[in-house]
């Protein structure tokens, strides 16, 4: 008998060398990569190689299609990639615990940088008084204007408020208006509630999970780094489960690229006297002229500046 032809799949989980990837018809069977390297990530679209007859179960993946889009970030020691070909990155945060407008930034940095649009969820607005906070602390990024995947339209960042509890049927249905029939890379910190809204629009979300991870880990039931479910049965509308983060490198960005990346820095940067203006000290800059402590669009907010400061310092250490 013949050795079975290539077919084309997608990677839905992966773990080590280890990846689980779906047919065209919903099937999915563990394949290794050929060669020493992994490169295939969740979201991958790939050439895969069925097992000759009497050898296994378990394929080989052959190729990693072109891909759209990769989001990941990157720090001193290593390249995390999260997912592949998306079309939005959702980054849910909450009222409380107080989320890190540090982290919040990097993360919408590396969706800019990789040209996909971002979404931010605000969770727990049940929770008032924390909930206003935090909903004012997002005033400028409600009025920034992103220009991720369309270079050629602005639109505003979008914060949807989110009660992510098993009745908030109006949240339900605001969410899946907004991810329905596109592939959403969901992303936070712990204590966000990434896995209750995974939970809330993936019924056995949790058990998926596990047979996942016993499959990709011979039954050592370490959870995989990312996850994609369909939320619908035509399989037209993706959540990608991430895992929680502490931090988040940018170390992939160069310090010129990074105003280009931030809407409100970027928005001025090309007013400037110099036209290798740092945004940071010199005369005649732009930015620095709009960065004042009030509720107007135009205004870059003191605490954003700060960010850029810090981040542009740290992308301009020396690099080993």
């Amino acid at each position: 008998m013949g050795t079975p032809a290539q077919q084309t799949g997608l990677v839905v989980a992966s773990h080590g060398r280890h990846c689980l990837v779906e047919s065209a018809d919903g099937q999915r069977r563990i394949c290794h990569p050929r060669g020493k390297k992994s490169q295939a990530v969740v979201g991958d679209r790939v050439l895969w190689q069925p097992p000759p007859p009497g050898q296994g179960d378990e394929g080989t993946i052959e190729k990693v299609l072109e891909r759209r889009n990769l989001f990941y970030r990157q720090d001193e020691i290593r390249t995390k990639s999260f997912a592949a070909n998306l079309d939005q990155v959702l980054i849910l945060i909450a009222a409380e615990p107080v989320f890190s407008e540090s982290q919040l930034a990097r993360a919408l940095i590396a969706a800019e940088a990789a040209g996909i649009p971002p979404l931010i969820g605000l969770n727990k607005r049940d929770l008032a008084e924390p909930f206003e906070r935090a909903w004012q602390r997002l005033a400028p990024y409600r009025h920034m204007a992103s220009t991720a995947g369309d270079a050629a339209a602005r639109r505003a960042y979008e914060v949807l408020p989110l009660a992510l509890t098993a009745t908030a049927d109006a949240d339900r249905a605001a969410l899946i208006e907004r991810l329905a029939g596109k592939t959403t890379l969901v992303l936070g910190p712990s204590g966000s509630g990434k896995s209750t809204l995974i939970n809330l629009l993936v019924p056995g979300a949790t058990a998926q999970t596990g047979e996942i991870s016993q499959a990709l880990n011979s039954g050592r039931h370490t959870t995989t780094s990312t996850t994609w479910y369909w939320v619908d049965e035509a399989r037209q509308t993706a959540l990608i489960d991430s895992p929680g983060f502490q931090e988040f490198g940018l170390r992939h960005l160069a310090p010129a690229d990074l105003a280009r990346c931030m809407p409100d820095i970027a928005a001025y940067a090309g007013g400037c006297r110099f036209y290798n203006c740092t945004h940071l000290h010199e005369p005649g800059c732009a930015v620095q002229a709009q960065v004042r402590e009030d509720d107007a669009p135009d205004a870059i907010s003191p605490s954003r500046y700060r960010i850029y400061g810090e981040l542009f310092a740290e992308l301009s250490e020396t690099r080993y």
